[in-house]
């Protein structure tokens, strides 16, 4: 069998470094594509061209894994700025927008992919002082189920997971009041495990996934309920 290789972005860290982690030992050859210094490439996915120029150099691309996002401003939306809306939008929505459109065509033409986005619990029932983290991952789920019906028959899935709160270094920027608020929220009283979220994404990158796209994962602890 050919070895799959996987592009997953914000990889270096929390979820992502994660994903990686379990990918990698599922088999499949793994790319990290981060702001981090570390990062296989060191590119800010705001920055489209860069993005377009750093998938060019990284070859085909079978499984992308769209985890990198920011929690944007904690605050009621009044206070917030437009700048901070479209800080958020940038990273979470507009970046994976521009990293997809890059991998697409060359799943589509070898006729097989799995693409998984990051999306949350936020954007199906929206968490309070997160509005415009909360929109954000509303349209993550939105052009999840978008994509998905675009590319039904190219043999290109398209899903995507929403998390509850996971314990990763992405809450550290979060309020302790929203944090709790939204821990609250979980009837098995626990946060989920980046490990967790990984071995679902592992599941929806593989080819055990044959009649499932455009479609919205809970990992939510009991939290979801639709």
């Amino acid at each position: 069998m050919t070895t799959r290789r996987a592009l997953i972005t914000g990889g270096v860290s929390g979820l992502g470094a994660a994903c990686a982690t379990r990918l990698r030992a599922d088999g499949v050859e793994v790319i990290t594509l981060d702001r981090a210094a570390d990062a296989d490439l060191v590119v800010d996915i705001t920055d489209a061209d860069a993005v377009h120029a750093a998938v060019s150099e990284a070859g085909a691309v079978d499984i992308l894994i769209n985890s990198a996002g920011i929690v944007g401003p904690n605050m009621p939306l009044w206070e917030s700025s437009l700048d901070d809306w479209k800080r958020t939008f940038d990273v979470n929505v507009f970046g994976l927008v521009a990293v997809t459109q890059a991998v697409v065509p060359g799943m589509v033409e070898r006729g097989w992919g799995r693409i998984v986005n990051i999306a949350s619990m936020a954007g199906k029932d929206g968490n309070p002082n997160l509005s415009s983290y909360s929109a954000s991952k509303a349209a993550v789920i939105g052009l999840t189920k978008s994509l998905g019906k675009e590319l039904a028959k190219t043999g290109v899935i398209v899903n995507a997971i929403a998390p509850a709160v996971i314990e990763t270094p992405f809450n550290a920027t979060t309020s302790p009041e929203v944090l709790a608020h939204i821990t609250s929220l979980i009837p098995m009283g626990r946060v989920g495990q980046p490990e967790e979220v990984a071995a679902l994404v592992s599941w929806l990158s593989s080819d055990e996934v044959s009649f499932s796209t455009g479609a919205v994962y809970d990992l939510s602890g009991g939290r979801a309920t639709y």
